[in-house]
């Protein structure tokens, strides 16, 4: 096969275009992400998946967010309506055990629903630790106000998709949740302290550096690096993301088509592969974008695929899961909760 390219697309719609079709085999993106205009009926996703795998193959990454609350593809009627990451630090704070398993149960859920329809990566858990005054792009998002209480449940959401045989993507590295504005509107600046972000923001993402995944986040933190955001920043992903947090899976920028970066997407493209990340991330299917992306692409590090092949056989998908029996165990916790 020839090699794939370090990029992941978004499509236009429910099923793809001709154009869309060739023009993914002449890219041949490492992966799809999938959003709610891609979503329709359990047939129609699979259907969808399928031809991704046909394009890319079989060790095509599929992901989609769907972490529960307002960020969530996924929908009814097919497919339950999850609860919110503070859902469940709520309940962490009258009883940690039962949190422990109420997130662990939920992810198990999600992963079922996503396998179902041949998606293997969630964009879960969010790490990042909203602040008083910060914008509420992520608000009940995150599964708390502390660094424990994100590490915690975070860690538990992450493990039991992979037990569930889906790769989990830790997102914002290294922290969103001081951000100002909402970054798919305009560029965030974090003025806050090195030492403060590293004792407080950073926490999380150092307790889950092992994790096989990571999405960049579009803000500067000026204290670092003021020049760039950390999606297209050297110095925050090499001294900060690789060496400081000690993150050494893959690591994926957040959408390029986003506000917050600036200058024409071949231009963003360019500038997130020099800063250090191995996968592009484009999201919203446009022809024009995806071919600017596609022009510019750095070629992929000699062992990304043999990493991303590493990483989906590594899953360790337990093949005695009942679902029925899971489902049972999580409503009964969460109908005493809501």
């Amino acid at each position: 096969m020839t090699k794939r390219q370090p990029v992941i697309f978004g499509c236009a719609g429910l099923i793809l275009t001709d154009e869309e079709i060739s023009f993914f085999k002449s890219v041949l993106p490492v992966g799809y992400i999938l959003f709610a205009r891609n979503i329709d009926t359990p047939d129609q996703v699979k259907l969808l998946t399928d031809q991704f795998r046909e394009i890319s193959g079989d060790n095509t990454l599929v992901l989609i967010d769907q972490e529960g609350g307002r960020v969530q593809r996924m929908k009814p009627p097919h497919w339950s309506n999850y609860p919110t990451a503070q859902f469940f630090g709520h309940i962490y704070h009258e009883d940690k055990d039962l949190a422990w398993e109420a997130v662990a149960l939920n992810s198990q859920l999600i992963a079922h629903d996503l396998l179902s329809v041949g998606i293997n990566v969630d964009c879960l858990p969010v790490l990042d630790i909203p602040v008083e005054g910060s914008d509420p792009i992520i608000g009940d998002r995150a599964y708390g106000l502390t660094p424990e209480i994100v590490a915690d449940l975070g860690s538990v959401a992450a493990n039991a998709l992979m037990n569930s045989g889906v790769l989990p993507v830790i997102k914002h590295i290294p922290g969103h949740g001081r951000a100002d504005v909402d970054s798919h509107l305009s560029l965030p600046t974090v003025n806050v302290s090195h030492s403060d972000l590293s004792n407080f923001d950073f926490q999380p993402f150092k307790k889950m550096a092992h994790m096989p995944l990571a999405m960049t986040a579009h803000i500067v933190f000026s204290d670092i690096d003021d020049t760039a955001p950390a999606t297209q920043s050297k110095r925050m992903i090499e001294d900060i993301i690789r060496g400081e947090i000690g993150f050494k899976g893959v690591l994926m920028s957040d959408d390029l088509s986003m506000q917050a970066l600036k200058g024409s997407l071949g231009e963003r493209t360019r500038r997130t592969f020099a800063a250090g990340c191995d996968l592009a991330l484009h999201c919203n299917g446009d022809m024009s974008e995806m071919q600017d992306v596609a022009s510019n692409l750095s070629s992929a590090s000699a062992n990304l695929e043999t990493r991303l092949g590493e990483m989906l056989s590594s899953l360790n998908r337990d093949e005695g899961q009942n679902i029925d029996e899971i489902k049972n165990k999580y409503n009964q916790i969460v109908s005493g909760y809501k």
